[in-house]
């Protein structure tokens, strides 16, 4: 391979490509590559917010107070804006810090509203703008090396085959996405600026190139791997003098984003809390989550590392969740785990063998492996197998890799490409380009909002716990819209099949309890629901959603067997429980009133539909109240409580009267 390198490291070639087409010009290719990128996702200019928008946009305190939210987004863990309780931080592996697409969502936010075409808009844009920089990046370092039309091509076809990649669709089509294109791009930017620093030997455009690191590291954690990347490359490419000079202040930057992130969120490397949604490597022995073997936990990780090559090559089925048990637990037995191993053996014997000659080969496997350790989950937990996301910055590697086997395969007669040789690469190249613009393109779709992902990519992760849960969810929330009875019982019967194949894998799975018990509720099952309720408290005692849910079962359920089912044995039941959860609740008290009046207890009646006056004074509680005296034989009360009923307006339709 390195027969085909006819440049020396550190020695560019003075060129002039003046005369060849204009397409072959790099001023317009890294146009193109920019439009290529654009176009590919513009089909998701129209969609939804989807999956993990949640918790960046709409339900984060932070975004949502817009300009003014920014100081809290830069003062707290990235994750607290969501969960706005600093006890459930503990739930994320490692705690985040990345304050910088948040202070860009903010933003947005204060400019646009919650207006998903904006925010769709830009993560299409920054996504092709950095497309375009990776083809000018590589640019500058291939040309150390290559005749100008085997950069050009290698670099070309790198970047095309970067934008077309399906396995990239996660990344753009969710806008939270944002974050992994600011980190790579910020990662880039700062490549740029030291190849340009080392050529120009200027130390400045290091100093620029750390401030858009910085950037970077601010969007994610993962731009940390270029403090390894970006050395390696001058390296590579040009000569070890220059090398620890060019990079110090890449390595100050590093040092003042680790300093600033300890500041605020401390330091935390990642304990695996025994909770299988944050920590996958959990099994159950014994009715309860322990921890796999050493043994398991790495023929498991190397298992997903293997799917990783295997999804850069053939991106087929791709999914959103990764979640156990998607990922089942594996031994080193295993066939793909052992294929796995030995495949990254090779790549790594491979990879040092060409340190010496310093060919493309090896550069593009260390960098593949260099940026896909902080994610692996070998040297700290990430909290989940593995996601496509993932594969944004380690994919770079692949896709150099493959564009140079192009380069060779399109000049495998001469050793000089001419433009003859580069357009019958770039066919060879467009073969595949369309096949994975295809996959690109129809995979698009599929984030078009929240019920089509889940509902789609449950037929592929199957056994992903999370994903039949959110399944769940997305059924119930569109069952409660459907006026059709028919339709929206077949819904919640689906959503509760869905949600017990959850529990199934996750026996404590405290959420998919809680949803059951919502689908019951709205079922009208109300003995089923208090069910579900009291499995997610069982499990998950701090749980404040199912408290407040068990009550309105248990009031509503009294409601429904006294006007419905005319039992007022169980609708007395269910509302004496209602009242024992809180005795300050308006709708339990007035009911209790109407379920006494009408079991003729009056005094009861008066009781309680007097306390519910007190809870809350409007017009319909007084005239309860003055009925319940009247119905006494006291027609001094009853006349008081009518007057004072008179005297306020009437409730609105729609509002509630509840506290």
């Amino acid at each position: 391979m390195s027969k085909k390198i006819k440049k020396q490291p550190g020695k560019p070639h003075q060129h002039d490509l003046s005369s060849l087409p204009k397409w072959l010009q790099s001023s317009v290719q890294q146009w193109i590559v920019f439009a290529f990128g654009l176009i590919l996702y513009a089909n998701t200019l129209g969609y939804s917010f989807t999956q993990d928008d949640a918790i960046v946009i709409q339900e984060n305190m932070f975004t949502q107070q817009g300009i003014k939210g920014i100081p809290g987004i830069l003062e707290y863990d990235t994750f607290y804006g969501f969960f706005k309780d600093p006890t459930k931080l503990k739930l994320v592996s490692g705690g985040r810090y990345r304050p910088f697409t948040l202070v860009v969502f903010a933003t947005l936010h204060q400019l646009f509203n919650d207006t998903p075409f904006v925010y769709h808009f830009i993560s299409i844009l920054l996504f092709a703008f950095t497309c375009m920089v990776l083809y000018n990046v590589l640019l500058l370092l291939l040309k150390t090396r290559f005749s100008d039309l085997q950069a050009g091509f290698i670099a070309f076809s790198a970047s095309l085959l970067f934008a077309a990649h399906p396995i990239h669709t996660e990344v753009v089509a969710n806008i939270k996405g944002l974050d992994e294109t600011f980190s790579l791009l910020g990662s880039l930017a700062a490549l740029w600026f030291c190849i340009k620093a080392k050529e120009s030997n200027k130390l400045k455009y290091a100093w620029m190139g750390a401030v858009c690191f910085f950037i970077g590291l601010l969007s994610k954690e993962n731009a940390i791997t270029y403090l390894a990347v970006i050395p390696l490359a001058l390296w590579y490419f040009y000569s070890e003098k220059g090398v620890v000079r060019f990079t110090m202040p890449y390595l100050v930057a590093v040092i003042s984003f680790l300093l600033l992130r300890t500041a605020v969120i401390g330091v935390d490397f990642g304990g695996a809390p025994l909770e299988l949604m944050n920590n996958p490597y959990l099994k159950v022995v014994g009715n309860e989550y322990v921890p796999f073997s050493p043994s398991e936990k790495l023929a498991t990780i190397f298992y997903t590392l293997g799917l990783y090559i295997k999804l850069l090559i053939f991106p087929q089925p791709l999914t959103h969740d990764y979640y156990p048990r998607h990922i089942g637990i594996m031994s080193f037995g295993d066939v793909g785990v052992l294929l796995s191993f030995l495949g990254y053996i090779l790549l790594a014997i491979i990879a040092f063998k060409g340190l010496k000659t310093r060919t493309l080969v090896s550069f593009s496997i260390f960098y593949f492996l260099i940026t896909l350790s902080i994610v692996s989950n070998l040297f700290f937990p990430i909290g989940t197998n593995m996601s496509e996301r993932f594969m944004f910055m380690p994919s770079i590697g692949f896709c150099l890799l493959l564009a140079y086997g192009l380069n060779l395969l399109a000049n495998k007669t001469s050793s000089q490409m001419n433009q003859s040789l580069y357009q019958k690469g770039i066919m060879i190249a467009g073969i595949i380009l369309l096949a994975y613009s295809y996959k690109s393109f129809s995979r698009n779709t599929v984030w078009k909002d929240n019920y089509t992902l889940f509902t789609t990519d449950v037929k592929t992760s199957v056994n992903s716990a999370k994903l039949q849960n959110s399944v769940g969810g997305e059924l119930i929330a569109k069952a409660t819209k459907e006026k059709d009875e028919n339709k929206k019982n077949l819904m919640l019967e689906e959503a509760i099949g869905h949600l017990q194949k959850a529990l199934e894998i996750h026996p404590t799975y405290h959420n998919a309890y809680l949803l059951m018990g919502n689908a019951h509720f709205v079922e009208q099952k109300f003995d089923e629901a208090i069910k579900d309720y009291e499995n997610c408290l069982r499990v998950y005692p701090q749980n404040k959603d199912a408290e407040k849910n068990i009550l309105m079962a248990y009031r509503e359920g009294g409601k429904f067997f006294g006007e419905k089912q005319h039992n007022l044995p169980k609708a007395f039941e269910f509302l004496n429980k209602a009242y024992a959860l809180d005795a300050s609740d308006y709708e339990t008290n007035r009911l209790l009133g109407v379920a006494n009046g009408v079991s003729g207890n009056t005094l009861k009646a008066v009781d309680y539909f007097k306390k519910a006056a007190e809870i809350n004074p409007n017009a319909d509680a007084f005239k309860n109240l003055s009925m319940a005296y009247f119905n006494t034989g006291d027609k001094i009360n009853g006349d008081l409580y009518a007057r004072k009923a008179a005297e306020l307006p009437a409730p609105q339709p729609g509002n509630s009267e509840k506290k």
